[in-house]
């Protein structure tokens, strides 16, 4: 009789323990079939919200600089705000978490302080507009240089003339030396050309002065510059000092070579070389 009450006994702990297990199951994957809907939805949302917002600012004409911040702040802060929704339908209790993130703030603060300062200097980057999208930037701290791509939240994006992408931290950007070539509307090309003793300097001059007047990319104001620089070792070196727009600079300064060598040789002006003059001892 005692061994039949034990069996039933055991029989319905057993069945209680699978009842309880299968409902436990049963709430865990309503749990994760609705944090995946609300994954699966909510990044729905956050698309068709970053393309409203998107266009919101194109209407409105902000700078593309400006545009990309945003973009990349709305997208990180949206992402935040699912991420919670999914732990939250998960069980977790966001004010636990929320009281675990604060009790740990000076600890993250402490290992997020680089990025927190690239952050803040991503606004004073958009407020003092030191460079914008598009430009040609030289950073003295990161010894690096490249057309502004896209300014984020954490990093501005450089593309090199070679092609190559470079990550430059905001912080650094803010704080330190920059080089902005586009900034001005008008450049300086500069050019040291060697000739060789004994040619006629004004000759030179003249000819130098024509082929100024014949590229209509050169400004006249301010005035182009022709000087006789330094006389070195096997050479008279002449400065030639022309300003044009700042898109045409590197045009300018390639043809303005290629001309000036062509034209010295039609010309029958000579180019130095160095020389090294051996006197014999006799004996």
């Amino acid at each position: 009789m005692l061994l039949t009450l034990l069996s039933v006994t055991q029989k319905m702990t057993l069945d209680d323990f699978l009842g309880k297990l299968a409902d436990w199951g049963i709430e865990v994957g309503k749990s994760i079939l609705s944090a995946v809907i609300i994954y699966i939805v909510g990044r729905f949302l956050i698309k068709q919200i970053s393309r409203i917002v998107v266009k919101i600012l194109e209407k409105r004409k902000l700078e593309i600089s400006v545009q990309t911040f945003l973009r990349s702040f709305l997208n990180l802060t949206l992402n935040l705000v699912l991420a919670f929704a999914i732990i939250s339908k998960l069980g977790v209790e966001t004010t636990s978490l929320a009281a675990l993130l604060a009790s740990a703030g000076v600890a993250i603060g402490m290992a997020l302080s680089g990025n927190l300062s690239n952050f803040a200097g991503g606004l004073i980057i958009l407020v003092f507009k030191p460079f914008k999208v598009g430009d040609y930037i030289e950073s003295d701290a990161q010894k690096v240089g490249g057309t502004v791509r896209e300014i984020q939240i954490f990093h501005t994006i450089l593309t090199t003339p070679e092609n190559k992408v470079i990550y430059v931290p905001n912080g650094s950007l803010s704080s330190n030396a920059i080089v902005n070539y586009s900034k001005q509307d008008k450049r300086r090309v500069e050019l040291v050309i060697g000739v060789e003793y004994g040619e006629d300097y004004n000759r030179v001059r003249e000819v130098l002065e024509r082929i100024i007047k014949e590229d209509s990319r050169i400004l006249q104001d301010p005035a182009p510059f022709i000087g006789l620089g330094a006389l070195s070792a096997s050479s008279v070196d002449i400065k030639l000092r022309v300003w044009t727009s700042t898109e045409e600079y590197w045009n300018v300064y390639f043809d303005l070579n290629k001309v000036v060598y062509e034209t010295f040789n039609k010309e029958g002006i000579g180019f130095p070389f160095p020389q090294l003059t051996v006197h014999q001892a006799k004996d």
